[in-house]
């Protein structure tokens, strides 16, 4: 076999795997900082079922009312109602971690994704991190535009910096 043949068929084989490749999780990480001691923004936003009191994209919410690894609630957006589950929560390290139970990409353009939000002290103030890994909504190779990376990171981004935004002005009434 030539060298040039077989140089063409490595190349041509190794290549392959190139089109073959998903999608790579996004990242999102948001902050704010709100005028309100820390025990007075936990108190709010420690309810996992009662997002709909604080974040204006989330019409209402239901779910257990349990606040422990394990809850689960349900969101109603405009465009339909997500299912939530909470994997982690402290109430001394006021932060909790949730994940999206069931992909509904007519709701929110991302098939999956886990998030986290703690609240860190910064005197009379209170810092809160909202953070989320997620996967575009359509993981195969060639996603139409609705369901593409930019669209997830879009959604991603506006829910969390909506809710961010919600919370402080509910809380600085």
């Amino acid at each position: 076999m030539k060298l040039s043949t077989l140089f063409l068929i490595s190349f041509s084989v190794f290549s392959m795997g190139v089109n073959a490749h998903g999608p790579t999780p996004k990242k999102a990480d948001k902050s704010i900082i709100i005028n309100a001691p820390i025990d007075k923004v936990w108190a709010v936003l420690k309810h996992f079922d009662n997002i709909s009191d604080w974040h204006p994209d989330v019409l209402s919410s239901t779910g257990d009312g349990k606040n422990e690894s394990g809850s689960e609630r349900s969101m109603t957006l405009e465009s339909g109602v997500l299912e939530e589950g909470l994997d982690y929560f402290s109430d001394a390290d006021h932060e909790y971690n949730y994940r999206l139970k069931t992909e509904n990409t007519d709701v929110f353009p991302v098939s999956s994704y886990t998030t986290a939000i703690q609240l860190i002290a910064e005197a009379d103030k209170t810092k809160v991190k909202w953070k989320s890994r997620f996967y575009r909504g359509d993981t195969g190779n060639s996603p139409s535009k609705r369901l593409n990376d930019k669209s997830a990171a879009e959604a991603m981004d506006s829910f969390i910096l909506n809710g961010l935004q919600g919370l402080k002005e509910t809380l600085e009434k």
